[in-house]
């Protein structure tokens, strides 16, 4: 029990005293960039979506004629 305890308090520590956390701005600035990256990946992925459905459609009516 008494390791736990120890390592409950270095982790404490650790935490407080070792660790950089970012700023509220860094954060901010973080945030926005994970948005923006989800919605170009996103579009990208629509777009490549909408590309194969307009190929394979064509491909398909060009095979029934």
């Amino acid at each position: 029990m008494a390791k736990v305890v120890q390592f409950v308090k270095e982790s404490y520590e650790e935490m407080t005293q070792k660790v950089t956390w970012p700023t509220w701005g860094e954060l901010q600035n973080s945030a926005v960039l994970v948005l923006v990256a989800s919605l170009v990946i996103a579009i990208v992925i629509f777009a490549m979506d909408k590309g194969s459905v307009f190929v394979l459609d064509t491909f398909y009516k060009s095979l029934s004629n």
